[in-house]
């Protein structure tokens, strides 16, 4: 074999590995997938009017706590839809000061959805639009990120 073809099949291995390298780079990378990683951020809720001795009362069942009135958590750039159901004996409606979203008149039985999508954080009350708009309880929007400050990628994967 002459010393041209030496280097020539030396250069191919070479080319060939950094190719194989730089493929494996991109692949890794997730510029290759065969369905989308990425899913719409969603934050789901469901709470139930109640009637307890004449007093309109709401208490969360999903993705809430149980007690009375509770606080609804949200995030900054996700949906927020929350499920509203009446398990009380009038009707109700449930609207959110700030957003200025409100259900359906709900007759006892019934439910609707709502879906917000919150771009500023703060506290909105929210309130049985029936009665006299006393405030039941609010909604808490907050901003999270994904790490107080970045100190490496390895430091992260730890």
């Amino acid at each position: 074999m002459k010393s041209n073809d030496k280097k020539l099949i030396i250069l191919a291995m070479v080319a060939g590995i950094a190719g194989l390298a730089a493929t494996i780079g991109f692949v890794g990378q997730g510029n290759v997938r065969h369905v989308e990683i990425f899913w719409a951020e969603t934050v789901e809720q469901t709470i139930v009017f109640e009637d307890i001795d004449g007093e309109t009362t709401v208490r969360g069942i999903k993705g809430v706590k149980g007690e009375s009135n509770p606080t609804l958590l949200s995030r900054t750039s996700f949906a927020y839809i929350l499920t509203v159901i009446n398990n009380g004996t009038t009707v109700h409606r449930l609207y959110i000061d700030g957003f200025n979203v409100q259900t359906d008149l709900l007759e006892p039985g019934q439910q609707d959805t709502i879906t917000i999508y919150p771009d500023k954080e703060g506290e909105f009350a929210y309130y049985d639009k029936r009665e006299n708009l006393m405030p039941l309880g609010k909604i808490k929007i907050v901003t999270v990120v994904a790490s107080d400050e970045f100190t490496g990628i390895w430091k992260d994967l730890i």
